[in-house]
């Protein structure tokens, strides 16, 4: 008898319970080869295993969803991105699809709604939860204005903000970055001055308000 192949899926949510509870829900209908609960093991479990699906969270450890999603995209194009999160914003959700994103999913959302995204992703389809108003994020797409300020930070800008942002020290993020601490000390500077940020204080606002951590 001939088997029908079941897609692969990655799930990256640091609440271990709810990432537990979406694999024991999805895993009839498809094949969940792994599970991360930090942006940075999700990177690494895409490139060893090359899911179809990724379904994770935006708020996460060590690297955000919308950060992970978008490094996901330059690692593995083919793979899906299926963003489960409490965030309703449309702004948010606009911001995921110019990611890269095929499905916005919130958390208060039906289990079988996730499902019918994730099958949505598989034939290139786009999956938008109800909740958020379409309309909305399709003016703010074809408007092609970031909620990300103009004058962007980096990348790796990006990254160590939001570990500082958690409250690791210098030498912490260089360790977690393989970077030299000068060299983190380098991107906060530079990225306070691109930002025309003075302190830590005004660092972390900006982190919150961007949804970095």
């Amino acid at each position: 008898m001939e088997h029908r192949h079941r897609a692969r899926l990655l799930i990256a949510d640091d609440h271990t319970l709810l990432a537990e509870a979406c694999k024991s829900f999805l895993e009839p209908e498809f094949e969940v080869v792994g599970i991360a609960d930090n942006g940075r093991t999700l990177l690494r479990l895409v490139s060893e295993l090359r899911p179809d699906v990724v379904v994770l969270d935006i708020a996460m450890p060590k690297l955000n969803g919308l950060d992970a999603g978008e490094q996901i995209k330059h690692l593995s194009p083919t793979t899906k991105l299926v963003f489960l999160t409490m965030d309703m914003s449309p702004e948010v959700a606009a911001e995921a699809f110019r990611r890269g994103a095929s499905g916005y999913v919130v958390k208060s959302s039906s289990a079988e709604e996730l499902a019918r995204a994730i099958r949505r992703a598989l034939k290139s389809e786009s999956y938008l939860s109800p909740a958020i108003t379409k309309e909305t994020v399709e003016f703010l797409l074809r408007s092609g204005d970031s909620y990300v300020e103009e004058k962007r930070i980096t990348r790796r800008q990006s990254e160590v903000l939001q570990l500082l942002a958690e409250g690791l020290s210098m030498k912490e993020i260089a360790n977690v970055l393989n970077l030299k601490p000068g060299t983190v000390a380098f991107h906060k500077y530079k990225m306070m001055e691109t930002l025309g940020l003075k302190s830590n204080a005004e660092l972390l606002q900006y982190a919150i308000k961007h949804h970095v951590v």
